[in-house]
């Protein structure tokens, strides 16, 4: 799995002009899935999203988890995280989990931030979408299942 993570004042999402999802501050995420990936790489994501210590403290560090600023997340599937562009001009996304596989991960990885105690907005899994932000920072941290 891929995980864009972005540290924002506010975000939402519209579908067709009607906001589906919105956050105050917090994460958004942008989740790309392959077919190999399990309950280990949610597991593991999660993990490091809920103990990611990238807010700021009363003395102006980033130190504090999401939890301690009653963040909340924003999660979009965005199987263009896994493009591979090595020829000619035109992605190939074959490294992208194909929709039955990756829909039921992207749901379970949601489930898991949800149990991890932290409220979840999404989109609609496959939907043309417009996400809009406040970045906050900006801080992004980009997280590879692959590389850990």
């Amino acid at each position: 799995m891929k995980v864009i993570l972005q540290r924002v004042k506010s975000a939402h999402v519209r579908i067709a002009d009607k906001i589906v999802g919105a956050i105050d501050q917090g994460f958004l995420l942008l989740v790309g899935i392959e077919a190999t990936d399990t309950q280990k790489e949610i597991d593991y994501l999660v993990h490091k999203i809920v103990n990611l210590r990238v807010f700021t403290d009363k003395a102006g560090k980033m130190n504090l988890p999401i939890s301690a600023v009653d963040g909340q997340i924003l999660s979009i599937s965005q199987f263009t995280l896994y493009a591979d562009t090595k020829k000619g001009n035109r992605p190939s996304y074959t490294n992208a989990a194909r929709p039955e596989i990756s829909e039921p991960i992207y749901d379970a990885f949601n489930l898991a931030l949800q149990r991890a105690g932290l409220k979840v907005a999404t989109g609609k899994f496959g939907a043309d979408m417009a996400v809009s932000l406040v970045n906050d920072g900006p801080v992004t941290i980009i997280f590879d299942t692959d590389n850990k």
